[in-house]
């Protein structure tokens, strides 16, 4: 299986599955782990080798074909290995036969190891020795974000290998505790534990709108910042952020959403308007969209490198005219070069380049890097940008922007007629992501190509067309 047909694979699994529940990007964190799993069977499969399907429902099938197969006199690769210890069961993702035992690969999607991952091989390598078999060693194998790809589906050198069989022993005899704080959490009472930042450490907790109050027009957690120091002000049962006393916070930031909620009324100071009055013509609003695919999809580049495939640009005149150009490219042939020609055309040698925050400046960073013969008019262009989000920052604020100043929480305060939710299909960065994986798939249906490029378009230009919306309001307070 190529690169792109096993990214177009796995994310499309986003439009298949029923995970309205979650948000688009945590449905693309899950496609992601199956993403580089697929891979794995590829590098250490070799052609060789069984997967251990999931089918839904029960595990015991998956349980009894593992043993089979583990059992054989003549063992194989065993990829997603389903084993049971004690009620805890495990998934291994590698099992390579080594010598009358085996080894145990753990493949994550990260970058680097993490403490968490040696704490996760541990709970499997106690499993696998409690359901009576033996490890050689146990690996962690994760990204390695300096491999370029060389194209034709060789993708030795993507994973990284960390033989972690000397700490998963420290952590062993730990894991039976592990296991029964585990049960009694699942057992006994709801567990009397304070919110905080362990609610967002190693991962997000999914009962977050359980455990923390939600149900006030500004809760806690709309102060940002801190999770430790929010955690402290709910255990003092504090659920609304206008009743928090003063002298309860020292950030000059929360103390402005504080004064700034409780007056009910947004704040607006005069350094934005003559900050965005004094942005000379014409005036170029710049937004991208990219991926970075886990696993390269094209000759040349690496994993998670910030790709461009998409861009959106309104020009406004002195005489008021307002002009709109766009770029998509959804051919499946590398985007970023055309991306990069067509925008030094239409972004001519004058005029600021406005973005909302510095994100644009990285992207086209990028492109000086991957295209040197291009580098003196794209280092013209980034010369050329203006960040419109600190002003905005330092002078604004409205008590529904709930302690953030991404351009989606500041835009339904000053023009609410400019709804992202009222979009069809895309209506966020990674969505629009997926849309475009989805719309370069060969099988993909033309008719479905052409309403994600009606999707993607739209998207990308409301993106643009809000920091117009935004220098116009500005200008005029």
């Amino acid at each position: 299986m190529s690169s792109l047909q096993c990214l177009k694979k796995v994310y499309l699994e986003v439009h298949r599955r029923d995970l309205i529940k979650y948000s688009a990007a945590t449905q693309a964190a899950f496609n992601i782990g199956h993403l580089v799993g697929e891979i794995a069977i590829e590098i250490y499969g070799q052609g060789r080798g069984e997967y251990i399907p999931y089918k839904g429902g029960s595990l015991a099938p998956a349980i009894k074909q593992t043993r089979a197969l583990m059992d054989s006199l003549f063992p194989e690769p065993i990829f997603e290995a389903t084993l049971q210890h004690e009620n805890v069961l495990v998934r291994e993702d590698v099992l390579l036969p080594a010598d009358g035992s085996w080894d145990i690969v753990e493949v994550k999607a990260s970058t680097k190891l993490k403490p968490v991952h040696a704490q996760d091989c541990a709970v499997q390598a106690w499993v696998h020795e409690g359901a009576g078999y033996s490890f050689g060693k146990i690996s962690l194998a994760h990204i390695n974000n300096q491999f370029v790809y060389g194209g034709g589906g060789d993708f030795s050198g993507l994973l990284l290998e960390k033989d972690l069989t000397a700490k998963v022993a420290e952590l062993m005899p730990s894991v039976p505790d592990w296991v029964d704080r585990a049960k009694e959490a699942v057992e006994g009472p709801e567990p009397d534990i304070p919110v905080g930042q362990h609610c967002f450490s190693p991962y997000e907790c999914p009962f977050f709108n359980y455990c923390w109050p939600v149900e006030s027009k500004y809760p806690i957690h709309g102060l940002m910042g801190s999770k430790k120091k929010l955690g402290g002000l709910v255990a003092e049962g504090y659920t609304d952020i206008r009743d928090v006393p003063a002298g309860k916070l020292d950030s000059d930031t929360h103390l402005r959403i504080l004064r700034v909620t409780r007056s009910g009324e947004p704040e607006i100071l005069p350094s934005a308007e003559n900050f965005m009055r004094e942005l000379p013509f014409p005036r170029y609003y710049m937004d991208f969209e990219t991926i970075g695919p886990p696993i390269p999809v094209w000759e040349g580049t690496r994993p998670y490198e910030t790709l461009p495939f998409q861009w959106s640009c309104h020009v406004e005149h002195e005489n008021g005219q307002l002009e709109h150009f766009e770029f998509l490219d959804l051919s499946g042939e590398p985007p970023m070069r055309g991306c990069a020609e067509k925008m030094i055309l239409v972004l001519g040698d004058r005029g600021p380049v406005l973005i909302y925050t510095s994100y644009e400046k990285v992207v086209i960073k990028g492109l000086i890097n991957r295209f040197p013969d291009l580098a003196e008019p794209l280092q013209a262009l980034v010369e050329r940008l203006v960040d419109i989000a600190p002003p905005v920052k330092q002078a604004y604020y409205h008590p529904d922007m709930m302690g953030s100043w991404s351009l989606k929480a500041v835009l339904p305060t000053i023009a609410p007629d400019l709804d992202y939710t009222a979009l069809e299909g895309v209506h966020e960065g990674t969505e629009a992501s997926i849309a475009y994986l989805e719309a370069i798939n060969p099988e993909t249906e033309s008719d479905r190509v052409e309403e994600l490029r009606h999707q993607l378009l739209k998207y990308c230009e409301y993106d643009t067309l809000a920091m117009v919306r935004l220098v116009e309001f500005f200008s005029a307070h």
